[in-house]
């Protein structure tokens, strides 16, 4: 297992390391997908591109204010969603940030540290 060193401190869940398959967050391991906000992370089924359902993420996640964007991880390795994922994304008035899931993992604790208000959709790594 790989583990992230947290250098920065703010409020919210942070990806602290990988599994074969999945995260771990704090003592927690999440061995599928993960879906995550300033603040809860929770296992996600989710395990493809072309399935992703924006509806469903944000309301498992359910933020408010709506989030800025959407960090998408898209597995292990770097993939674009279908343009209607996209669409309906810019449709409901978020960004996307799509990146391979690892890349995305790290990149939240970054983009937390600034305070962003952000969700992630973390696809599993195998």
């Amino acid at each position: 297992m790989v583990e992230l060193r947290k250098d920065v401190e703010f409020a919210g869940p942070i990806i602290t390391g990988f599994t074969a398959s999945g995260f771990k967050s704090g003592d927690r391991r999440f061995e599928q997908g993960l879906l995550i906000s300033p603040e809860q992370v929770i296992g996600w089924e989710g395990s493809a591109l072309d399935s992703l359902n924006l509806a469903e993420i944000l309301s498992s996640l359910n933020l408010s204010p709506r989030p800025e964007f959407l960090l998408l991880g898209s597995g292990p390795a770097m993939l674009q969603p279908p343009a209607a994922f996209r669409r309906e994304v810019e449709a409901a008035g978020m960004g996307l940030e799509v990146m391979d899931s690892r890349a995305a993992a790290r990149t939240w604790g970054v983009l937390r540290a600034e305070e962003r208000w952000i969700i992630g959709a973390l696809l599993p790594l195998a």
